[in-house]
């Protein structure tokens, strides 16, 4: 897998960024149901942005390396209580990761995680 010219720099500018704000005209997203889950959700996506900035440095990046940062940074939220617009917010940002480094598929991982199933299975 070649891993993008300006990835690593992406997944730094990925993690500066506001998130979980509302987003009225991008993806249309009220804000977090309970604003003080903020601090707690930005520090375990910008942890996922670490994962990739981990395998992107990597010698030998792979998808499936890739895939697996992404089961693991999930599995960092399951423990929280979210609705459902916020467990999409975090599946949006798992894509825009994906988007920096060039990964085209989850491996099923975001699917499995938001609706409990792996269509690919």
């Amino acid at each position: 897998m070649t891993i993008p010219d300006k990835a690593i720099s992406n997944l730094e500018l990925f993690q500066a960024k506001s998130k979980f704000d509302q987003d009225t005209v991008g993806m249309f997203y009220p804000g977090l149901a309970d604003p003080a889950f903020k601090p707690t959700l930005t520090k375990l996506i910008n942890q996922a942005a670490d994962d990739f900035t981990e395998v992107a440095k990597d010698n030998r990046p792979t998808e499936e390396k890739f895939q697996e940062k992404i089961s693991i940074g999930l599995s960092r939220f399951t423990p929280l209580s979210l609705d459902t617009e916020d467990r999409e917010r975090v599946c949006s940002y798992f894509e825009e990761l994906m988007d920096i480094v060039g990964l085209e598929s989850s491996g099923g991982h975001l699917n499995a995680w938001m609706y409990g199933f792996d269509p690919t299975k």
